[in-house]
């Protein structure tokens, strides 16, 4: 039986389904497989053998007690997420040109906004509390569905990497279809006149659900969610590119979008 066929037969069952594809969200989730790992346990067994018979140095203790295998960092190039990697640099090159006297962020990462918040003060909006605490960066508890602050109340705002999950359930949200473009209203209607809006969604040739991962957009799709804002610019992620223009042809991306509230 032909390869597809099978997988049309399996795609009509949701268990078996998630049988299926078992083995590859392992590999690509864990970045690993079976001989992988027992490759990466021989030569961690060969090194470490290595420096037990070339230990001269007294001043740490060595001993079979506090092994704690690294498996996946031998690698020959520099590992790096292309997607954040890009994403993250030109949004801090935005806030950068933008020079904010605070900016809001609505549930991206932590971390960039820490760095964000050492030359920008930094509120950051999440369902989920951040129990750290940082000069300048500061938290505050509230939902991307129902945020806390007055229309019109915010002049540099950011949600990057967001707006896809919203309503898939992924992060202890609720389960609601209209996730994404609810959300965008909320982003709409919080941002002052003459305010600059940094988003960042995944695009792809259609406008599609990979549940309950995230969703993907066209660029006509993003673009009609915010008709009433001025693009300034986009940017677009294709594997391991930044490109200046949406080309659906490539398939599954990342769509970098600075918008601003046009004053009326």
């Amino acid at each position: 039986m032909p390869m597809q066929t099978v997988k049309k037969f399996l795609g009509q069952f949701v268990l078996l389904r998630l049988l299926y594809r078992l083995p590859t969200l392992l590999r690509d989730q864990h970045q690993s497989n079976l001989i992988r790992f027992c490759r990466s346990l021989v030569w961690f067994v060969q090194d470490y053998r290595s420096y037990r018979q070339q230990s001269t140095n007294q001043a740490f203790e060595l001993s079979g007690r506090y092994l704690y295998p690294c498996l996946t960092d031998k690698t020959v190039d520099t590992p790096i997420e292309p997607t954040y990697f890009f994403q993250d640099t030109w949004f801090a090159e935005k806030i950068f040109q933008t020079r904010p006297d605070h900016h809001y962020d609505i549930g991206s990462s932590a971390t960039t906004m820490g760095l964000i918040s050492q030359f920008v003060p930094t509120t950051m909006v999440d369902i989920r509390p951040i129990k750290l605490q940082l000069k300048n960066f500061y938290f505050k508890a509230g939902s991307i569905l129902e945020l806390p602050f007055e229309n019109g109340a915010i002049a540099s705002l950011s949600s990057l990497c967001v707006i896809e999950h919203v309503g898939l359930g992924r992060y202890g949200d609720g389960i609601n279809p209209w996730g994404s473009e609810q959300a965008i209203n909320e982003l709409k209607r919080v941002l002052a006149i003459g305010g600059h809006l940094f988003i960042s969604v995944p695009v792809d040739q259609a406008s599609r659900i990979y549940f309950n991962a995230h969703r993907a957009f066209t660029r006509d799709y993003v673009l009609q969610l915010f008709q009433e804002m001025e693009l300034v610019e986009e940017r677009y992620i294709y594997g391991t590119e930044l490109y200046d223009a949406y080309e659906a042809a490539k398939g599954f991306g990342t769509g970098l979008f600075h918008f601003k509230k046009p004053r009326l």
